[in-house]
């Protein structure tokens, strides 16, 4: 009985000790298995169909000694679908979820992303890829991707070449910007073009238009009658009311009394032709003197230059001549001193008239009054005449019903508007308020003979010329621009 038991023992002693054997076995080999795996890198088995699909979607970039991650499972997918990962060999699970929030940019010995789902195809679209230097060459682009570079031309890092623009959108823009001019006047070919929309040098006149406005300025300002002052409108006793400061008064005594003339030198007059010359940097090399002498009657504004190199190009004949005061206080001293340069200046006018606004301004009487003194001191032929100011402040008040809201409407609106009255055919000359030419935009002096920039805050000059382009526009009265020989 005894000898039974120990031999059921004894039996039961080897199966425990197979078992423990085969248990260490396994346990051999599943170790050696292990190590075996992490010390080598292993290689990616053979896409299944699957994959290759998604080779078509997005082309995948590998380099020299980076491994290509093995076929992910279907939930790995699902992930690559909302960020796309870079993993390495033994990564932990925390790892690759980082990745997922924010993609890591890989260098040399790194592994490369493998084909991008198409999350990653729909960026491509927005930007274009850049390869390196070790990288492989993209294959030929299905046509999925030929569209995305319509979208966005890509750009190579060795020996970089970029895409030429598309030639659809450059023509696009071409058409929105305007060809440069040939000069850079920062932007003045768009101002001039507008300035000049309505203007054409196939002018005609139209006699009803010239009618009907030169019928208003004669009821509203009456300038055949009232823009000299003379002893016919003027009696002594009477008080001159200054227009540009309406609270200042001058009566007239005896002894002005007599510097007046006697009556209006424009009444029971009408000339054919009349030219109104401006001061303006554009008519310079304009060739204009042979069409403004041309003329029967012409204005001139503050005693500008007309001999020597001027002369081709503004003409000499002179009927009226304004001065501005300050041209007398600044250039000659407001006549205090020495007058002979000032009656030299004067020669070159011949008998012509000089008009004077003596009673705009307070400060103007007495300069004024002194050249008219100093005029008759050397027996100079010309005759010395003063604005009325109860003509001008009626002529302000006729070109704010027209738009203009100037302090005081330019000495040259001033003759133009007198000019209107007294002759048929107005021809303006260097009225351009730009410092630009109209034609080629080269740059120009604020005059033709100077460049001394204008008082601000006064005048409104391209408002006033856009109200002469107006009345060219409707035939009343010609602007002339440019050279006259090609007009």
């Amino acid at each position: 009985m005894s000898g039974l038991v120990w031999e059921r023992g004894s039996i039961r002693g080897q199966r425990l000790q197979l078992l423990l054997g085969f248990m260490l076995v396994a346990l051999f080999l599943w170790t050696l298995l292990t190590t075996f795996i992490s010390s080598d890198s292993h290689v990616e088995p053979h896409r299944p169909p699957a994959q290759k699909k998604s080779e078509k979607k997005a082309p995948s970039v590998s380099s020299d000694n980076i491994h290509v991650e093995p076929h992910r499972p279907p939930a790995q997918k699902e992930s690559e679908k909302k960020a796309p990962s870079v993993s390495s060999d033994n990564r932990p699970p925390a790892q690759k979820e980082s990745e997922k929030k924010a993609p890591s940019v890989s260098s040399d010995n790194s592994h490369v992303e493998p084909d991008r789902p198409p999350a990653q195809k729909e960026s491509e679209k927005k930007a274009p890829s850049v390869s390196s230097d070790n990288n492989h060459v993209e294959p030929h682009r299905p046509p999925a991707q030929k569209k995305s570079e319509k979208k966005a031309p890509s750009v190579s890092s060795d020996n970089i070449h970029v895409e030429p623009p598309n030639a659809p959108a450059q023509k696009e823009s071409e058409k929105k910007a305007p060809s440069a001019p040939s000069y850079n006047c920062n932007g003045c070919k768009t101002v001039i073009d507008k300035v000049l929309k309505n203007y054409s040098q196939t002018w005609t006149k139209q006699e009803v238009n010239y009618q009907k406005f030169r019928s208003q300025l004669k009821t509203k300002c009456n300038g055949i009658d009232k823009a000299i002052i003379t002893q016919a409108n003027t009696p002594v006793g009477s008080k001159l009311v200054y227009d540009g400061e309406r609270n200042k008064v001058y009566q007239v005594n005896s002894e002005l009394f007599k510097t007046f003339v006697k009556e209006s030198p424009f009444s029971n007059k009408t000339w054919d032709t009349c030219a109104v010359v401006g001061s303006g940097g554009i008519l310079a090399n304009s060739s204009c003197g042979k069409a403004i002498d041309s003329a029967q009657f012409v204005i001139r504004c503050n005693l500008p230059p007309v001999e020597n190199e001027f002369k081709a190009h503004v003409g000499s004949k002179t009927e009226i001549v304004t001065a501005n005061p300050s041209i007398l206080i600044e250039k000659y001293g407001s006549l205090s001193g020495h007058r002979r340069p000032f009656v030299e200046s004067l020669h070159k006018y011949g008998n012509s008239m000089l008009l004077l606004p003596a009673f705009s301004y307070t400060v103007n009487t007495p300069v004024c009054l002194r050249a008219l003194y100093t005029i008759e001191d050397f027996e100079i032929p010309i005759q010395t005449v003063f604005f009325n100011p109860k003509y001008l402040q009626s002529l302000d008040e006729f070109w704010r019903t027209q738009g203009l809201k100037a302090i005081r409407p330019s000495t040259g609106l001033m003759m133009v508007s007198l000019a209107l009255e007294i002759c048929s055919n107005v021809h303006l000359y260097g009225f351009w308020p730009f410092s630009n030419h109209p034609h080629g935009f080269q740059p120009l002096n604020n005059h033709y003979y100077d460049n001394k920039p204008p008082v601000k805050g006064v005048h409104a000059m391209p408002v006033e010329f856009n109200l002469l382009l107006q009345l060219h526009s409707q035939g009343v009265l010609r602007v002339h621009l440019g050279q006259c020989g090609k007009q």
